[in-house]
């Protein structure tokens, strides 16, 4: 049995020290998704994001809105309350609040004080998704919200879904960024034997990291062959690009070719998967999900399978990660965690989140 020496325990623990994990405060000044555009209608969504009670509607003439989800009053959750018009009246006392905030009565006075209102935080709308900064609201550039082109390009077919995560974001951030697990944890779905010793490259720029690996030649499984008609070819190609964009965003891109083929001839099936990790709490965690193809735009039968299959090994994550936290929540003085060559990206990325969560409390 082998025993790692005080030393490697002591040398691990000092780098684990410098990376994020779930205990690290939470970024406040970012852009996060705060719902699918479809979620966001007539009626009261709550939802907390970043340890804050928000509450979610549209105006009468669209406009997306999220305030503060309680009462100045007495706390009074304001997503419990209902909808007049624009407004909303608390389900308590009946306060009245605008959509901007501002409290506009009270039911028991005739006059209702002046200056009282519930904070109201911006949200923008780009394609399916709707974003939220819910830091300090003088800094939401809208300009900044992540560009994902594919998501409203008449080229590229779109499914989506939601999961909600009882884990941490950091721990799924670094899930996403080591893809070696696809050949163990995805055995029965997304995965192959020969992924996870496929060569890689990185490319690592602060706040900007990635990890491209090419499996060259395999067998692809079942969701990308039966839907590329790569099926049983042995020679197909695999390239897929993990990419931290953003604290709140993750992207994995594949490309499916057949590898013996002459490069005039071959067809090159792409795919985006745009993970969107926006945090409840330091422990839980909104998952949404929207994955792009740019080939069998119209086929049903193969959008479903492919949905299916690939919602399967989501749920895989969700299911694995949380057994692992459930491990880490146990841990003890002799808990340590070590990083292999593969792991750079990943351990950067902890890095990067860790100092840009204390730059903000600096």
């Amino acid at each position: 049995m082998t025993i790692p020496t005080l030393n490697l325990r002591e040398a691990c623990g000092k780098a684990s020290d410098k990376m994020a994990n779930k205990h690290t405060p939470l970024i406040m000044n970012e852009w996060y998704v705060a719902a699918f555009k479809e979620d966001i209608g007539r009626h009261l969504l709550a939802r907390k994001i970043l340890n804050k009670r928000i509450v979610m509607y549209r105006t009468l003439d669209g406009q997306p809105i999220a305030l503060e989800d309680r009462c100045a009053h007495r706390s009074f959750p304001l997503s419990q309350s209902h909808l007049e018009g624009d407004e909303i009246i608390c389900g308590y006392h009946g306060f009245k609040y605008n959509y901007a905030g501002d409290l506009v009565e009270v039911p028991s006075q005739k006059q209702c004080p002046s200056g009282i209102g519930i904070q109201r935080y911006k949200l923008v709308e780009k394609g399916p998704l709707v974003w939220i900064w819910m830091g300090d609201q003088s800094l939401a550039d809208e300009s900044k919200i992540p560009d994902l082109y594919w998501l409203e390009n008449e080229n590229w077919a779109c499914t989506s879904g939601y999961f909600f995560h009882p884990g941490n974001y950091v721990s799924m951030h670094e899930n996403l960024m080591d893809l070696t697990h696809l050949t163990f944890l995805h055995a029965n779905t997304i995965g192959t034997p020969d992924y996870a010793s496929a060569p890689y490259k990185m490319e690592l720029k602060e706040g900007h990291y990635k990890l491209i690996r090419e499996v060259v030649p395999t067998t692809l499984s079942p969701v990308w062959g039966e839907t590329t008609g790569l099926a049983g070819v042995d020679t197909a190609a695999r390239i897929a690009t993990s990419e931290f964009l953003s604290p709140g965003l993750h992207q994995v891109s594949v490309s499916f070719y057949d590898s013996a083929l002459d490069e005039q001839k071959c067809e090159n099936y792409k795919i985006h998967t745009a993970h969107i990790l926006t945090p409840e709490s330091h422990d839980t965690m909104h998952y949404f999900i929207v994955h792009g193809r740019d080939f069998a735009l119209d086929d049903d039968k193969i959008e479903a399978f492919m949905h299916e299959q690939l919602f399967a090994a989501f749920q895989e994550d969700v299911i694995g990660l949380g057994a692992l936290e459930a491990v880490i929540d146990d841990k003890d003085e002799n808990h340590f965690e070590i990083s292999v060559a593969s792991d750079a990206p990943a351990v950067a990325t902890r890095i990067y989140l860790k100092k840009r969560a204390e730059a903000e409390l600096a």
